[in-house]
Formats: C-alpha cells, sequence, structure tokens
C-alpha cells in the first residue's frame, strides 16, 4: 500500500493502517510530512507495525519541490540511500517536468547512471497530459510515456493510463520485461487524476493482475488509491480493505502454466 492512499492522513498513520488491514508492506511517498523524509523514523514505524519498507517514491510532486533539496538529482541520490537503508528494492521517480531544462536534458543517460550504481530498481512512472477544457499541456519531459525512451525499468500505473487515455495492456506490452512495479488504481478517463479502487472504474485491472501473475511477475503491486472523500476513517479502512482483496483475488486467479513435457 502507498501511504500516499491515506492522505491526509500522515504516514505513521499509513504504516498502522497497513498493519492492521494484513498489507504485506508499504511504498513511502516523501512529501512534506517529516516523517516521510526520516529514515530512521520510517525503520521504527515499519517495526513497531511489522509492515516492510517495498519502495521509496521520490518527492517528485509539485508540492514537493523543496523537499530534500531543490536539486533533483540530489532528491533521486536521497531516495536510493533511503531504499538501501530500509530494504526497499526501487525508488519510483516521476519523468522531470519540462521546465527542469537541464534534468530533463540528461534525466535517462543519468538514470541509467544511477541504476547502475546500486541493485535498487528506478522505476520511471507513466505520467499523463494535462488537460484543461479542450487544451493540453505536454508537462513532463522528454515524455509522459516512459516507454518512448530507454529505461531500465518502469513504474506502470493504472490510473495515469486512465487519465492519459492510453491502452493499458498495449503500455503493459511495450513495458515488457522492463516492468517492475505497479500502481494499481482505477480511473474513468477523466482530465483528472482519479486513483479510484481498483474496479470503480474502466481500467483492466483484474486482466493486468492476472496477466503480471501468469508470466512470473517479480516486482511489488501497490495499491495508491484516494481516500480523501472518504466520510470518516471507518469508511477509509473499508476502501483500503477493498483494494487489497480485490489484488490479492485476481494475482490468485491466474491460470496455471502446464507442467513441462518430459524429453
Amino acid at each position: 500500500m502507498s501511504t500516499a492512499s491515506v492522505y491526509p492522513e500522515s504516514t505513521a498513520a499509513a504504516f498502522e493502517i497497513a498493519g492492521r488491514l494484513g498489507y504485506d508492506g508499504v511504498e513511502v511517498m516523501v512529501w512534506t510530512d517529516p516523517v516521510s523524509q526520516d529514515v530512521e523514523a520510517l525503520r521504527r514505524l515499519s517495526d513497531r507495525h511489522g509492515v516492510p519498507v517495498l519502495a521509496v517514491h521520490a518527492p517528485c510532486l509539485l508540492i514537493t519541490q523543496r523537499v530534500w533539496s531543490k536539486d533533483p538529482w540530489t532528491k533521486l541520490q536521497r531516495a536510493r540511500s533511503a531504499a538501501e537503508r530500509l530494504g526497499a528494492s526501487t525508488v519510483v521517480v516521476h519523468p522531470p517536468f519540462r521546465w527542469q531544462r537541464a534534468y530533463a536534458r540528461d534525466f535517462v543517460r543519468g538514470i541509467t547512471r544511477m541504476a547502475d550504481e546500486t541493485d535498487v530498481r528506478f522505476a520511471v512512472e507513466n505520467m499523463y497530459p494535462w488537460r484543461y477544457r479542450d487544451r493540453e499541456m505536454l508537462a513532463y519531459a522528454p515524455a509522459w510515456d516512459p516507454t518512448d525512451d530507454d529505461y531500465r525499468h518502469f513504474t506502470l500505473d493504472l490510473s495515469h493510463t486512465a487519465t492519459s487515455r492510453s491502452d493499458t495492456l498495449a503500455m503493459v506490452e511495450r513495458m515488457g520485461d522492463r516492468l517492475g512495479h505497479v500502481h494499481l488504481a482505477d480511473g474513468n478517463g477523466s482530465n483528472k487524476d482519479e486513483h479510484l479502487v481498483p474496479g470503480r472504474g474502466t481500467q483492466p485491472c483484474a486482466e493486468v493482475l492476472t496477466r503480471l501473475a501468469a508470466h512470473g511477475f517479480d516486482g511489488h503491486v501497490v495499491v495508491e488509491v484516494n481516500t480523501r472523500r472518504a466520510m470518516s476513517a471507518a469508511e477509509r479502512e473499508a476502501d483500503l480493505a477493498e483494494a487489497l482483496a480485490y489484488t490479492r483475488r485476481h494475482l490468485a486467479a491466474a491460470p496455471l502454466a502446464p507442467p513441462a513435457r518430459r524429453p
């Protein structure tokens, strides 16, 4: 479960809820909550609730431009260090904003260099064009679709495929064995990045999960849903429990591979 799934609740609350609901681990969204930026505090939460940190989401959002330095490469270096110290396998990173010109210009080469220095995966996430009424702005560079470039690993976000109005299964095919991480959510193709509970939108969430399981996917599937509209803590937890049950049900529904023939 992504700690962003409990926003506006705290990072500490995310660990507690994940432990209580039986999640296998969390992805830490590094944002303005000081606890999300503090490796030792995260380690204590992980130990207290028996919830390992599986991934670290680098601070790539507009609201986190000053978190862990203004320099985007420093942010990624600190995210890698946090992942290594916490035993997480993956750093999730967004493509640069177009106005981060120097960063964007060297991003593909720079991510490759950083990936060469660690066993942690740098998994670049698919994003989407920004839309307002009939206008569209390409806010990310080199592109909002990372499959246009030669990254070692990708993060597939199914709310973002909805917002970009992409063919999700075609994107899965393009990512191929470089698909290293999944943000599971749903969407209806609106201009807003909805992050609905899986099964409540139009994305092929079930088919993606069964396909991953059938092909021996070795990354993490992370529930990243929006519960900001929950009217109570009980409603938020019900949504997160539903998302967890949905994910496990469809990961377990993959057909068994036929037994190998003997020569």
